[in-house]
C-alpha cells in the first residue's frame, strides 16, 4: 500500500514539474486593430497594436499592451496612440487553445489637425478584454490571437467608452 501511495505522489510531482514546463517565459504579439468609439464622437479608427507579456506562472503574466490609430480624414486626421499595462489571467489547460483576460490602465496620447494646427492631449486609458490564443505549430511557438477589449478613456472630467477588436500573430519566447 504504502509503495502505491509513494507512486501516485512521484507522478503528480512529475506531472506538475512537466506542467511547469509547457509555460512560455514570454508572449509577443502583433497584429490590426480596429478602435471604435461609441460614446459621444461615434467612428471607427484603424490601426496596429502589439503586446509584450512576461508570464509569472502558468496563469498570470504582466503584459505591457501599444497601439496606434488613426481615424478616416473626414474625422480631422485624428490619430492617437495608446500605451498600458496590467495583469493577465490565462487558462494554459487545453490543447492548442489558451483563452486570456486582462486588466490594464495606462494612457491615450491623441492629436487632431485643423486647419494647419495640431491639438494634442494626454489622457487616463483603461482597458478589461479578452482573447484567446490558437496554437499554430506543433511546437506551441506560434499561434492566432483574436482579442476584444473595453477600452476606456477619462478626460475632462467624463469617460469615454471604446471597443477595440484585435487579430494577429503571437510568438511563445521560451519556457519554464
Amino acid at each position: 500500500m504504502m509503495k502505491s501511495i509513494l507512486m501516485a505522489l512521484a507522478f503528480l510531482l512529475l506531472a506538475a514539474v512537466a506542467l511547469a514546463q509547457n509555460t512560455t517565459v514570454a508572449d509577443v504579439a502583433a497584429g490590426y486593430s480596429g478602435f471604435y468609439v461609441v460614446k459621444g464622437f461615434t467612428f471607427y479608427a484603424n490601426g496596429g497594436s502589439g503586446s509584450v507579456a512576461l508570464n509569472a506562472s502558468n496563469w498570470l503574466g504582466l503584459v505591457g499592451d501599444f497601439g496606434a490609430y488613426r481615424a478616416p480624414s473626414g474625422v480631422n486626421n485624428l490619430t492617437a496612440e495608446t500605451y498600458t499595462f496590467g495583469p493577465r489571467f490565462s487558462y494554459r489547460h487545453l490543447d492548442r487553445l489558451a483563452p486570456f483576460a486582462q486588466l490594464l490602465v495606462g494612457g491615450l496620447h491623441s492629436s487632431v489637425v485643423t486647419s494647419a494646427f495640431t491639438n494634442a492631449s494626454n489622457s487616463f486609458a483603461f482597458a478589461a478584454g479578452t482573447g484567446v490564443d490558437l496554437g499554430l505549430d506543433s511546437g506551441g511557438r506560434l499561434a492566432f490571437r483574436p482579442q476584444l477589449d473595453y477600452f476606456g478613456v477619462r478626460a475632462k472630467g467624463s469617460t469615454l467608452s471604446n471597443v477595440r477588436f484585435s487579430v494577429g500573430i503571437v510568438f511563445h519566447i521560451g519556457k519554464k
